[in-house]
């Protein structure tokens, strides 16, 4: 492996604030012996706080940024809420079969009205979630269903009665209409601009999490929903028979006819998503990938940053995560007519799974969380909490814009131009993942694409770059770590960002001349030698690497995201995986095809790895096999 330096190195990069120094996260008090498994979350007109819990209750929370909140219990005995919104002096929640609306009607504090305003069918699996409502700009609703798994087959998900894998839209008076199909497990939902868009979770036919602007007709990627397709009220014509003709669902049976689960095919022909696109032109891409294990691996709730809440970023969009007990910054623009956009990290640190999101009156963020059944980073199995600005403004990218010749990126700051206008200062990488009946993705298709000048604006405040071999539909990282600030010398908060160019926009692109092609990075250097051999020809054992060699690795291909080093996160801690005593060799084998078998009772499947390379996997290996 060939590694890359450069001359430029500030001193002061050690000592660059956090994402902590700006944004805190307060805890909120609740009754000794409440259980908030958060399922749904709304702000009252007068500020009020609803709660909607998983096991069925409602709360109105009073006061609810206050030292002292006060909890009122106003229903319970609900069916699994896992969304809940305020409308015209009623509350809205999805129960697992219906719409219901809940009305004080004698303004006693206790709600004594619940009516259905529609209800559909349910098989009784445990994973046929409702989410929602999301409230439409005419005043309808928007409800999601989630596929149901585990039959013999039980990684395939699965629509066993109708609109299980939809999305409906619902009249205020009750009539349904389905809107969309292909979700897997639409946890998220929001309005953005008056339009809808909903996040999904990594898994079966789906490579990665994203967001996805939902358009009536569409068809966002997973084939279950497609069984209703016949039905006279539904607006997607794709059937089943015809997506397979184009992509191999890979039914298989042993010589015992039993079902063989799909695996990750490393150096197969594989097909994309924006490939079944040329076929069938309702399909809908993501407008923004959340690559797997780096934003997220289990996206919930979205919400749009109002105007004076959180300083430079308002009118963009943050995305909680389940698994990963965070949330991540999107902004969004429209290219040829579609959204596309950058992602970015935010915040971590939550004390359980981040599902639902809440603007509260003074600008702060109502964050509830639940990991039952699910699995989460994160201490707590529940909990309410509340992140607040502190009213500094982070150094940080505030937008990615795509350009005919490569993007565009402002900051929240001015940066030294000592180090933007140095090409050493930026890399790009593009990649995508692989549309199949496998759990999740590999990434694919990466390649490095050269950075050939850059033109930073005189204030400071952006910089241009031009990028050779942009790819339509790919996911583009944007590396800016050798940025520093003007003021400081600081480095950005997040030096990442995830750009999917969906369109490359046409336009003027910048002339050689009027741009910066400077580099200070020096040639390529050689990787140590081989290890030295001992007096009998053998090979020395190969010496484990310490947790601060190994950590890059670990951040670089995602493995962080779900497992810590002393106790169990998503995934087993890496001391317990060390107690296996696996070999090297066997540890390698995990990486590239995970076995879920060996681990019950986690909850979240390990997708395969395949594109770790082999001398960093070894690394890992040698690693967690010194924590014995």
């Amino acid at each position: 492996m060939l590694m890359m330096t450069t001359a430029i190195q500030p001193v002061l990069a050690q000592e660059s604030p956090k994402e902590e120094d700006f944004f805190r996260i307060a805890r909120i008090s609740s009754p000794e012996g409440t259980l908030l498994e958060v399922g749904g979350l709304c702000t009252l007109p007068n500020g009020d706080l609803g709660i909607a819990t998983r096991r069925g209750d409602i709360f109105i929370v009073e006061n609810p940024t206050s030292r002292q909140p006060y909890f009122r219990k106003v229903a319970s005995g609900l069916h699994e809420v896992l969304g809940l919104v305020w409308k015209d002096g009623s509350l809205y929640c999805a129960q697992r079969g219906e719409l219901t609306k809940l009305t004080d009607t004698n303004m006693d504090g206790k709600i004594d009205r619940f009516e259905t305003v529609y209800s559909w069918p349910l098989s009784g699996h445990y994973h046929e979630y409702s989410f929602g409502p999301v409230v439409a700009p005419d005043g309808s609703f928007f409800v999601s269903g989630n596929v149901a798994f585990g039959n013999e087959e039980w990684w395939r998900g699965e629509s066993r009665v109708p609109w299980r894998g939809w999305m409906m839209h619902i009249s205020a008076d009750g009539k349904m209409e389905p809107w969309a199909t292909g979700f897997r497990s639409p946890c998220g939902l929001g309005i953005i601009d008056g339009e809808l868009f909903y996040t999904e979770n990594q898994g079966d036919w789906m490579g990665s999490g994203g967001l996805v602007h939902v358009k009536k007709g569409s068809f966002v990627g997973h084939p279950a929903g497609l069984r209703w397709t016949n039905l006279p009220n539904s607006p997607v014509k794709l059937t089943t028979e015809q997506l397979y003709s184009k992509v191999d669902p890979r039914f298989r049976r042993d010589e015992n006819n039993r079902a063989i689960k799909p695996e990750n095919v490393e150096n197969e022909k594989f097909v994309t998503l924006f490939d079944m696109k040329q076929y069938f032109p309702e399909v809908q891409l993501p407008a923004v990938w959340l690559p797997h294990g780096v934003l997220g691996i289990s996206n919930s709730q979205v919400v749009t940053i109002p105007e004076g809440a959180f300083g430079p970023f308002a009118k963009q969009v943050l995305v909680g995560d389940q698994g990963q007990s965070k949330i991540m910054r999107v902004y969004l623009e429209k290219v040829n007519g579609e959204y596309q956009g950058a992602a970015w990290d935010f915040r971590s640190g939550f004390q359980s799974g981040v599902l639902r999101l809440a603007w509260a009156k003074d600008g702060s963020l109502f964050v509830g969380e639940t990991n039952r059944g699910w699995g989460s980073a994160g201490d707590a199995n529940q909990g309410l909490q509340r992140l607040v600005w502190n009213n500094r403004v982070p150094f940080e990218m505030r937008t990615v814009s795509a350009r005919p010749d490569g993007f565009e990126i402002t900051f929240t700051q001015p940066v030294d131009k000592k180090y933007a206008e140095d090409l050493a200062s930026y890399h790009v990488e593009s990649f995508i993942y692989k549309y199949h009946p496998v759990y999740g993705s590999p990434t694919v298709n990466t390649e490095n694409l050269t950075v050939k000048g850059v033109k930073v604006a005189a204030d400071g405040m952006s910089a241009r770059i031009i990028v050779n071999g942009l790819r339509r539909y790919y996911i583009h990282k944007l590396s800016l770590t050798g940025i520093r600030s003007q003021e400081g010398s600081y480095s950005l908060v997040h030096p990442d960002a995830y750009y999917t160019l969906n369109n490359i926009p046409e336009g003027a692109a910048l002339a050689m001349s009027e741009v910066s092609t400077k580099s200070s990075a020096k040639a390529p250097v050689a990787e140590p030698k081989a290890p030295a051999k001992t007096a009998t020809g053998k090979a020395e054992p190969a010496k484990a690497p310490t947790l601060a060699q190994i950590q890059p690795l670990l951040n670089k291909y995602t493995c962080s995201s779900c497992h810590n080093a002393e106790k169990k996160q998503v995934g087993p801690g890496f001391k317990e995986v060390a107690k296996r005593n696996y070999s090297v060799a066997k540890i390698l084998s995990l990486i590239k095809n995970p076995k879920p078998e060996n681990w019950p009772g986690y909850a979240t499947p390990m997708p395969p790895f395949p594109q770790v390379p082999q001398a960093d996997a070894t690394k890992i290996a040698l690693w967690i096999n010194s924590l014995k």
